[in-house]
């Protein structure tokens, strides 16, 4: 069974900066993509960032683009979102969202449980 465990949310104002940190654990083999989203209130989950096959391929939505940065430490099968800039149309629910290969090569594709962004103005 893989896990994702996601930290590093809080509360922060306008401009500031927050790190967020999503760890995968369990029966990995590898992983082929991770990624950020985020969901504010009344609105559909939406794609934040992503980095693919740990090689370092990044992809970054529009809003995210100038401000966040993806990063991806594969020994430790972890992945990182450091938020500059933040403004208050940022505040939401960040999940880490990856998918790979298990130990019997099934592929998984798991959700973490989110970690909450609150900017104020």
């Amino acid at each position: 069974q893989v896990q994702l465990v996601e930290s590093g949310g809080g509360m922060v104002q306008s401009g500031g900066s927050l790190r967020l940190s999503c760890a995968a654990s369990g029966s990995i083999v590898s992983i082929n993509t991770m990624a950020w989203y985020r969901q504010a209130p009344g609105k559909q989950r939406e794609l934040v960032a992503s980095i693919i096959d740990g090689r370092g391929n990044t992809y970054y939505a529009d809003a995210a683009k100038g401000r966040f940065t993806i990063s991806g430490d594969n020994a430790k099968n972890t992945v990182y979102l450091q938020l500059n800039s933040l403004k208050p149309e940022d505040t939401a629910v960040y999940y880490c969202h990856a998918d790979g290969t298990d130990a019997n090569y099934r592929h998984w594709d798991h959700w973490g449980q989110g970690t909450q962004v609150t900017v104020s103005s």
